[in-house]
């Protein structure tokens, strides 16, 4: 089985870690919305992505060689390269370049809370058994996620809806090939994939963008890229890597109706944002989904749950 930079827990120890690693991509990553935009003040999106997904890849890299961990083969090093390659060299592109062909903020934030749906339904024909209440649950989260959108703009042009569709499903087999694919050692295979997908970032804002003077940057976009590559990336990231290992892909997977939830409540919260309209409809509709994925399977002890088998 493939493995991440968190050690292998068992018993109370796994419930913890997958409570934990859940937090993180909860919250962490509710609150990049933020960061990412505080950052695209100043940083163009292609480099944004280039630059700390490759910085994050040679970190990684050089803390898994301090640590003792050796570089595989080839036949690993291209696994990695696969996961890397659809996770941030396609989904994250395809992103930026939906959002430039023209699609509205409201159908692009809609339309990325439909991974867990492909990255279960691959699971499913790979095997692995989803009940109907797992089923329902993310149906319901994706339908949250939907009234959350209501009020944005939901227009858009062919090509940017095309585009747009195929980040969640990029992303989706990404994370599919991480729980199918071996892969090497933990460090050097978040590193491998993390390297591969920036520098193929890289690429393309090589082709499409000025290249960015660092120097230049106010501490606010500093700070802003900082906490994407420290926090968004080598920390919640991994942690997401994780949970793909230890837990089902609608677990793992939830976190992309949940994220917009939390980037809402901490607006209200720090901001001062009112809510209302969708959002009290909403709010209840993703909990209840995140209570439904979250029940563990009938005929089974809460440790042996569908919830927290590993991915083979």
């Amino acid at each position: 089985m493939a493995k991440n930079v968190w050690s292998e827990p068992s018993g109370a120890g796994l419930g913890l870690r997958v409570a934990t690693a859940l937090a993180l991509v909860y919250v962490v990553w509710g609150t990049t919305y933020f960061a990412i935009g505080v950052a695209l003040k100043e940083i163009s999106p292609l480099w944004l992505n280039a630059s700390r997904f490759t910085v994050a890849g040679v970190l990684m890299l050089l803390w898994a060689l301090a640590r003792g961990e050796r570089l595989p083969g080839w036949r690993l090093l291209a696994h990695a390269a696969i996961v890397g390659g659809f996770m941030v060299s396609l989904a994250m592109n395809f992103v930026v370049f939906a959002q430039r062909a023209g699609i509205g903020s409201g159908l692009m934030a809609t339309v990325v809370t439909t991974m867990p749906l492909w990255l279960t339904l691959w699971s499913r024909i790979g095997g692995a058994p989803v009940s109907r209440r797992t089923w329902t649950g993310l149906v319901l989260g994706v339908l949250g996620a939907v009234l959350l959108a209501l009020e944005r703009d939901f227009s858009a042009t062919p090509l940017g809806a095309l585009l747009a569709f195929g980040a969640p499903l990029a992303w989706s087999l990404g994370s599919h090939a991480s729980r199918r694919l071996e892969q090497p050692t933990p460090g050097v295979g978040a590193a491998v994939q993390w390297l591969v997908g920036g520098l193929v970032c890289a690429g393309m804002a090589l082709a499409f963008e000025p290249v960015p003077d660092p120097a230049h940057w106010s501490l606010e976009t500093l700070s802003a890229w900082l906490y994407l590559l420290l926090l968004g990336t080598l920390v919640t990231l991994n942690a997401y890597l994780w949970l793909l290992q230890h837990t089902s892909a609608a677990l793992a997977g939830s976190y992309s109706f949940v994220n917009p939830a939390v980037a809402l409540l901490l607006g209200a919260l720090i901001g001062g944002e009112h809510l209302d309209g969708w959002v009290m409809l909403a709010l209840p509709l993703i909990l209840l989904a995140l209570v439904l994925i979250l029940l563990p399977a009938r005929n089974r002890s809460p440790a042996a749950s569908a919830l927290l088998r590993p991915a083979r």
